[in-house]
């Protein structure tokens, strides 16, 4: 039996409760419940940053694996074997300083003689790195820089292709990324290389500057804009509409004016959330989560709105994000709350040589955003504000903008094939060419593919605005169509012509599209799409005809397959 003494002892104890650092352990607080973590860190937000951005650089080098050859490859449209060496004959001859300087890319290094499998290795390394730190969570400032300089390298040798904004975007957020992670270590939770508050502060910075200049530029752009009448045509003219978008656009007239309302307070006024504190700041990353989420759900606007979310969720700090993350022993959450807890009884982590060098290395990336920053500022400021543009060959700090002006008409461009030999005979049967996704038979359901970019359709977006002079890849298409060319095919969604012979002409037709009525006449049909002829686009040409052309741009002749 016990002593007396010793039994109160134990008792005593018993009362006292777990020590804290059993508290810590099981991740409770001193009523049992699960512990909270605390705000001001940001350790699980460089987990939820990582993947996001992780996700788009995978769908970004998914789309060039797919795309690339046919566009930029040896026989591409645009091939960037010769961009390349009109670069280098620009500036001497050789591969200069000045050359590099203009055009940054790796492939300055690689044989040119088989371009093809150089465009696939930097997709296929690019999707294999993506796909490790999406699945994974954690990465080192490495495999980030990696996937930056792959892609840098592609945007600068893809000419019209990569010209969207979107590209400096993900390049400009992907060096972001590289300071998010320790050198080496992967880890999801490197303890030695906390989060740093000057890269979630240049996210925070680049989420102010997207919004604010989209805002800008519509304010100082199309008029529809001021009289809240833009969203009466956006849906229907946008780019590469979805089904949702056909809906949208029968939208009572007032519900287009709230829509343009909320647009301008969501990209004018909720920007400066980031600078009123805390509880504002998360605000702001809430309301611009939701923005992009309704404009993926409303348009196909490639991975843009999907890249806009990743800087927006530098606006939630652990405590935010926390809820996102399963409770439990040994769970990412549970070690944070260690982490948090050890840094609020302990003294600060010692200052190592890495932990200064680190301090610098953040302290320097501040000095650079804000030098890069300056011209930015002042075409903010501008009344002659420029969208979408880089003052440096890295990308690294970049203007940004969307949608300055509207159409209030659609234009399509239709390609159409016949095996008639007389272009011109009245009893000429011409065929269309369907594109993936960009409007053409009046009986497909508009497509929907967000985050994935047909980068050909949104050109012949483009090009429908302009005539063929200013688009010469269009008339590469067209004679890659003459030859029945299965690599320019594969971009396309059919060809009229597969199993049989070659065209002998193919011509560009252009028309007006509009959406037709939902439960009208055309509805009944089946029709999605009414159009009406506006005219030529391109004459009919044959191959004999492009023979010439070819050679003077230097473009492979297309022979038939």
């Amino acid at each position: 039996m016990a002593a007396p003494g010793e039994s109160l002892r134990r008792r005593k104890a018993g009362a006292g409760g777990p020590e804290p650092e059993a508290s810590a352990g099981q991740g409770r607080d001193l009523k049992g419940r699960p512990a909270r973590l605390r705000a001001g860190t940001f350790w699980l937000t460089r987990i939820v940053l990582l993947r996001a951005l992780a996700f788009v650089y995978f769908v970004a080098f998914l789309v060039a694996f797919h795309q690339n050859k046919q566009l930029i490859g040896d026989r591409g449209l645009l091939p960037c074997r010769t961009y390349l060496q009109s670069v280098q004959r620009h500036f001497g001859g050789r591969v200069s300083w000045d050359a590099l300087s203009y055009a940054p890319t790796i492939l300055w290094l690689l044989d040119w003689s088989h371009m093809d499998a150089n465009l696939d290795a930097l997709a296929l390394l690019g999707l294999g790195i993506s796909s490790f730190i999406l699945v994974s969570g954690c990465a080192n400032m490495v495999l980030m820089a990696a996937l930056w300089v792959l892609y840098m390298s592609l945007v600068n040798v893809g000419q019209i292709w990569y010209s969207f904004g979107w590209e400096s975007q993900l390049l400009e957020t992907g060096f972001l990324g590289i300071f998010l992670c320790p050198l080496w270590t992967l880890s999801a939770l490197p303890r030695g290389t906390p989060t740093s508050r000057v890269v979630v502060w240049g996210f925070r910075w680049l989420i102010f500057r997207i919004m604010l200049g989209a805002g800008l530029i519509k304010i100082r752009g199309d008029r529809c804009w001021r009289d809240l009448t833009c969203m009466d045509f956006h849906y229907e003219t946008q780019p590469v509409p979805n089904p949702v978008a056909y809906f949208l656009h029968r939208s009572p007239w007032w519900f287009h004016r709230f829509e343009t309302l909320s647009n301008h307070f969501l990209e004018l006024v909720v920007p400066f959330f980031i600078f009123l504190g805390r509880r504002m700041c998360i605000v702001h990353g809430a309301l611009q989560v939701l923005f992009q989420v309704v404009l993926i759900i409303s348009g196909n606007l490639s991975f843009l709105n999907w890249l806009t979310i990743v800087p927006s969720l530098a606006c939630f700090d652990d405590a935010t994000l926390g809820g996102l993350f399963p409770s439990g022993p040994g769970r990412l959450k549970d070690q944070v709350l260690k982490i948090q807890e050890e840094e609020a009884r302990g003294p600060g982590a010692l200052r190592t040589r890495g932990r200064v060098a680190r301090g610098m290395v953040n302290l320097a990336l501040g000095v650079l955003v804000a030098w890069l920053s300056i011209p930015v500022v002042l075409n903010l400021l501008s009344p002659r504000q420029v969208m979408n543009s880089s003052f440096n060959p890295l990308r690294i700090v970049n203007t940004y903008g969307a949608f300055g002006s509207i159409t209030r008409e659609r234009t399509e461009v239709i390609l159409q094939g016949t095996a008639s030999a007389n272009a011109s005979a009245p009893d000429a049967t011409w065929e269309d060419y369907e594109f993936k996704c960009k409007p053409g038979d009046l009986r497909r359901r508009p497509c929907l593919i967000s985050p994935y970019h047909h980068r050909l359709d949104w050109l012949m977006w483009f090009a429908a605005f302009q005539t063929y002079e200013h688009n010469e890849w269009v008339i590469h298409l067209a004679g890659k169509l003459l030859a029945n060319d299965a690599q320019a095919l594969s971009l396309l969604a059919r060809n009229p012509f597969e199993g049989r012979d070659p065209p002998r002409w193919v011509r560009g037709e252009h028309y007006r599209y509009k959406f037709s009525r939902p439960g009208g006449r055309h509805a009944a049909e089946g029709k999605w799409w009414i159009r009406r002829r506006l005219g030529p686009y391109f004459p009919p040409l044959s191959r004999q005809d492009l023979r010439g052309y070819f050679t003077s741009r230097e473009w492979p002749y297309p022979e038939p397959e």
